[in-house]
Order: structure tokens, then C-alpha cells, then sequence
């Protein structure tokens, strides 16, 4: 499935607000399958289908939004309560109990205000230039703002559904079409170890390193002084929400939507170079859920936004064919890369020193090249190292040297 995005513009206040009521009752939907699957035993997806039409006949507002609408709803609602039983039954530590939503004029996750149309309620326009919603709410004409390559898959592709979210600078419609996206990569014959770090967003096996822009940082100030502006305008209990607090309430947002952007992109670019410079790309799988609970680093692990990159490397390895393989980040960094031998480290120590083979690396290069060997071990390929020389039995090759060659995306 791809998913291409265009902005909602020329619509006027009441237009707007009719969106806004259609975003609540979806969440009203959704809220009231997880109210029925907590009271009652037994309730499966097909109880939640039912459920739809039910509310419809009981509460007038409900019925103005399209039925289809409301089935989305109640599938998001089985989703999760389905995403549950399975961590249950994998035993999970964290199972995600289902929760309600709430009308988070605040909040920042798109998830929270978002409504979903499948093929009915919305109306595209035959120069794809517009879209007309035609439920009860009657939200009326929007013109779309998008790139070319968006308005292409508009005319092109079969559309499948249409997700109408809000966000602090306005409304957007996701489009998601019915296709699969393949590209035909450039093949380079070359492999990369990368391993993910703080003091470098990554280093990889020729001692080469990304520094991460730290974007939350750079916009942390500005960011405390929008939220003390927000907390002045609104004391709960002595304050009402006035327009002013509003209007500082989207300014927080916009800051907080800014980074947001600047990281997703960050990481598609990078990601985007890493795959298409390489036929293999192997990354240590970093529990980051973990990482984060240790609270003199759990900022700058969110900041650097390791799980955006890797997620976009799988999907450009995808896209390209090309191979990306995640590997444990067991003891990547105390095994020395030479011998084997492990070698105890803090955090503070930033230099590989192996006592029986006498290597002296830094100790991310020394990591990126372990993790780059058990990536190439479960590819089958066999790494040996002779005198601190890699490659593959019978060919040698440099230090951080691609020893294995490829040929259209797969391993001689």
C-alpha cells in the first residue's frame, strides 16, 4: 500500500468545523466499541460492526457520518483490542491495554484526530485539483495542495481509502492507494555495519561517522518559552481557555510539528543514501523502549530518532531489493573485532583496546565491524580475520573493505 498526502486549503471556518465534528465522531465510534468489548464477554468484530449501525439509529450525530466511516472506526477500535490478545499470548511484558481517546486539542499524535473514509463520503474531482466530502456533515469543496509525483498516483492509481487528519498547521487528506511501490535500485557491490550512537548518529567499519543535527535541542528554548507563554494564558480553575491561549496553543504545536518534520526527514534522506550506496546493510536492533527508561540520556535517544531511520532503511530495502538485515546489539561492543576476545567497557570509554591481540580502535568502528560480521554470518557468508585483514574464506580484503561482491542485489 502506498500512502501520498495532500494539504486541505480554501475551505472556510464553517468547512473546517464540520471536519473538526466529523474527527470527534469517529472518536466517538472507536470510544464506544472499547466501552462495549470492556462490559461485555464474547464481543468479537463482527459485534463492533453491528455496533455502528446502533449508534446510528440511537444518536443523530453519529448517523451524519458516512457508514463506512464508521465501520474504519470500529476496525481501528478491533485493532487494537486484536494487537492486545497477541502480546498476551507472546507474553509480553507491556500487553497495551486498549484505551479510550480523548478530544486532544492539545495533543500532537495524528492518530488521536483522525477520520477515515473508505470509498464512499468524499468526492475527487476529475483534474484531481479538489475533493468534495458528502456525508452528513457536509464539510463541502477543499482544493489539494501536493507535489507532482502525488498528483500522478492521483490520476493513476485506484484510491482506497482517504484519511482526513488534523495537525497544528491545518487539515490534511492521506490518500492510500491499492499498490506496492518497487524501484529498480542502483546495485554498487558494496556492504555497510552500521552501528547507532550519541556522540555520532552512526559510524560504520571504515571509521567514517554521521553527526545527528540534534533538532530537539536546537529548538528546546524556543520550545520552554512557547509552553511558559501557554501555561500563563490558562490556570485551570481561576483562568478560562480564551482565544490568546488558543493561539499560543498552535504556536506550541507548530514548534513541536517543525522538529517532528525536520527528524522524519533527516531520516529519510539518510536512510535513502545508506540503501541506494549499498547492496548489504546491516544494523544493530536496538531495544530503544528500554534504552529510554535510563533518564540522562532518554532525551537525546528520543532525539536522535534511531527507530525512524532503521524503519526507512527496511523500506527502501524493500523498495530497491536490496538486502538490510537487523542484528543483536549483544556485546557488539565489548567482543573485540580481530580475535573475539570481550573486552569489559563503560560508556565513557571510547577506545577499543584489546589485551590479547593489541588492537586499538575507536569503539563504535570496532562495534560497526562486529555487527557487520554477524550480519554477513546470517547471510551465510563466512568472515575470517587475519592479522586485522577481512573477507570471505580464499579473499582477503582491507580493513572495512567490501569482501563479498554482489550481483543484482544478491551475495556471490
Amino acid at each position: 500500500m502506498i500512502v501520498r498526502e495532500c494539504k486541505l486549503l480554501n475551505g472556510s471556518l464553517a468547512q473546517y468545523r464540520a471536519l473538526d465534528d466529523a474527527i470527534r465522531t469517529a472518536k466517538f465510534v472507536r470510544n464506544k466499541a472499547i466501552r462495549l468489548w470492556r462490559d461485555q464477554v464474547g464481543v468479537n468484530k463482527a459485534r463492533l460492526s453491528l455496533l455502528c449501525k446502533e449508534l446510528a439509529e440511537e444518536f443523530p450525530f453519529a448517523k451524519k457520518l458516512n457508514s463506512m466511516a464508521r465501520q474504519a472506526s470500529a476496525e481501528r477500535a478491533w485493532q487494537s483490542i486484536s494487537s492486545f490478545y497477541r502480546r498476551c499470548k507472546q507474553g509480553a511484558k507491556k500487553k497495551g491495554y486498549p484505551k479510550f481517546q480523548k478530544h486532544c486539542r492539545n495533543g500532537f499524535a495524528d492518530a488521536a484526530r483522525t477520520v477515515e473514509y473508505k470509498t464512499s463520503g468524499w468526492k475527487l474531482s476529475a483534474d484531481c485539483l479538489t475533493i468534495n466530502f458528502t456525508d452528513g456533515f457536509a464539510a463541502g469543496k477543499f482544493s489539494l495542495f501536493c507535489n507532482q509525483e502525488t498528483r500522478a498516483d492521483l490520476f493513476r492509481l485506484k484510491i482506497n481509502r482517504v484519511r482526513v487528519v488534523k495537525r497544528a498547521d491545518g487539515y490534511y487528506a492521506q490518500f492510500c492507494f491499492e499498490a506496492n511501490r518497487f524501484e529498480q535500485g542502483n546495485y554498487t557491490g558494496k556492504v555497510i555495519g552500521i552501528d547507532l550512537g550519541l556522540k555520532y548518529f552512526y559510524k560504520y567499519q571504515n571509521d567514517s561517522a554521521v553527526i545527528y543535527p540534534k533538532y530537539l535541542r536546537r529548538a528546546e528554548k524556543r520550545i520552554k518559552k512557547l509552553q511558559r507563554r501557554l501555561s500563563r494564558k490558562f490556570v485551570k480553575g481561576k483562568k478560562p481557555q480564551s482565544n490568546n491561549y488558543h493561539k499560543a496553543r498552535i504556536r506550541l504545536g507548530k514548534a513541536h510539528l517543525k522538529v517532528q518534520r525536520q527528524r522524519k526527514d533527516w531520516a529519510i534522506k539518510l536512510a535513502r543514501y545508506v540503501v541506494s550506496s549499498n547492496d548489504v546493510v546491516v544494523y544493530e536492533d536496538l531495544k530503544i523502549s528500554n534504552m529510554v527508561k535510563n533518564h540522562h540520556l532518554a532525551k537525546s535517544i528520543s532525539d536522535a530518532s534511531w527507530y525512524q531511520f532503521t524503519e526507512c532503511l527496511d523500506y527502501y530495502g524493500q523498495v530497491w531489493d536490496k538486502t538490510v538485515v537487523a542484528v543483536a546489539p549483544n556485546y557488539t561492543s565489548q567482543d573485540c573485532s580481530n580475535c573475539g576476545h570481550r573486552v569489559k567497557k563503560t560508556l565513557s570509554t571510547r577506545t577499543h583496546k584489546c589485551p590479547h591481540c593489541q588492537t586499538e580502535i575507536c569503539r563504535d568502528t570496532n562495534a560497526a565491524l562486529n555487527i557487520l560480521k554477524k550480519g554477513m554470518s546470517i547471510l551465510g557468508v563466512e568472515w575470517n580475520s587475519t592479522q586485522g585483514h577481512w573477507g570471505t574464506a580464499g579473499k582477503p580484503g582491507t580493513l572495512g573493505e567490501t569482501s563479498a561482491s554482489v550481483d543484482d542485489g544478491k551475495l556471490d
